[in-house]
């Protein structure tokens, strides 16, 4: 079932590219070097922010791709794009210090103005597709987290990591997507955690759920958090911890979307388990 493995030495960094087939889908995760800094300055005028994150993998992706040539791809660019370029959404005593510090580097030659320095992203993913891709509609569905917590095979698992930012060590920002392939579904979690010392804690999760022999995905957003000052009951060691903080934060939205496939050919059509 795994296609293809491929890696290389370059600059002393491993990169890799793994695919896997199930039923009529493919998974491909790669792996490559953060982006040269010629590349981030040539980004960041495009998308019209001052500064972009320190480790940035502009060719990290995980794909989900259906023989028909629709799906879905989880891309660090793209999670960038969603980021709120014209407001300092979070405002802290340092947020001047830190701006400053960036305003000489090599990709901001301007004055440094207002922008969300956390990358606060909402991202939920990139629809692919030349000719078809799938449509994307709300529904009062919810993917069953306890058929999830079944004891099942998992024939395939990886994560990719899209950026990562230390807020000139004041917290963290960081921005991840991770995929398990069991014999009858697949479950994907992209997870944005933000961390600002001493300020607030935020998670923003894009769960994506798809069963064998149907003819949807679900996918669900959601958006938990909470100031430090509101968790004074929780150990602090939990803090650097998502899997952990998370449950502890306030949930402030959660939405969610069916994600109907086209109406496939014969050939390609979904089995009832992943072969």
């Amino acid at each position: 079932m795994l296609a293809s493995l491929s890696t290389m030495m370059s600059h002393g960094f491993k990169s890799s590219k793994q695919d896997f087939n199930f039923g009529p889908w493919r998974v491909t995760a790669a792996r490559n070097h953060i982006m040269k800094s010629k590349d981030i300055e040539r980004l960041a005028e495009e998308i019209n922010m001052p500064s972009l994150p320190e480790m940035l993998f502009g060719d990290n992706v995980l794909r989900i791709q259906h023989t028909d040539g629709y799906g879905i791809e989880f891309n660090a660019i793209d999670a960038l794009r969603r980021v709120n370029n014209m407001e300092d959404a979070v405002k802290v005593a340092c947020a001047q210090e830190w701006q400053e510090s960036r305003a000489d580097s090599e990709h901001s030659k301007e004055v440094v103005r207002p922008y969300d320095w956390t990358y606060t992203t909402d991202y939920r993913g990139t629809l692919i597709g030349e000719s078809i891709q799938m449509k994307a509609t709300k529904t009062t569905e919810r993917i069953d987290m306890e058929k999830l917590k079944a004891r099942e095979q998992i024939m395939f698992f990886d994560e990719v990591l899209l950026f990562e930012d230390e807020l000139h060590d004041h917290g963290v920002s960081m921005i991840s997507v991770k995929i398990r392939v069991m014999p009858t579904s697949f479950f994907l979690l992209l997870r944005f955690f933000l961390r600002v010392d001493g300020v607030l804690i935020r998670i923003n999760d894009t769960r994506l759920y798809h069963e064998a022999g149907k003819d949807f995905m679900l996918r669900e957003f959601s958006t938990r958090e909470s100031k430090v000052a509101e968790l004074k009951n929780v150990p602090a060691a939990l803090y650097t911890d998502p899997n952990e903080i998370a449950q502890h934060l306030t949930l402030k939205l959660t939405e969610s979307e069916r994600l109907e496939l086209p109406a496939m050919q014969p050939q390609t059509a979904v089995n009832d388990v992943y072969q």
